[in-house]
């Protein structure tokens, strides 16, 4: 993934071991601004999450620390990580829209139970969990 960058604007916490995620944060990774951010593959052995988010949460959901140190997931993170993203922040600007943040958390929650099927999905279509990539 992107390097690490000495200040990174955000922290992006995501699940390694699923290649739906590993997929998403590949493209994301790509993307002028991801010089930026920080990925923590957080599915490795001794992943530093810090003190306020669990492991075993962090594996659930999506998770975005920014520069100040506030914690957000699910819908709120990804409209964070968007924001860094030059080719994205149209996308982060209409999650700001009142009412938005709500239906996309809502959606977000719909999606999680079907994760894992869709990351196997993934997977046969020839992604691969980051860990998973030698």
């Amino acid at each position: 993934m992107a390097d690490t960058p000495a200040e990174p604007k955000a922290t992006v916490y995501y699940d390694g071991s699923c290649a739906l995620c590993s997929a998403e944060i590949g493209l994301y990774s790509r993307q002028k601004g991801a010089e930026g951010v920080c990925f923590v593959d957080i599915s490795q052995e001794g992943a530093d999450a810090g003190a306020d988010l669990d492991r075993t949460d962090a594996m659930k959901r999506f998770h975005v620390r920014d520069a100040d140190g506030t914690l957000r997931s699910g819908a709120r993170g990804f409209a964070h990580l968007w924001l860094q993203f030059d080719r994205w922040r149209w996308l982060a600007r209409i999650a700001a829209i009142p009412g938005i943040a709500q239906l996309l958390e809502l959606l977000y929650r719909g999606f999680l139970p079907v994760r894992p099927l869709l990351s196997r999905i993934a997977r046969r279509l020839g992604a691969r969990p980051v860990n998973d990539q030698g």
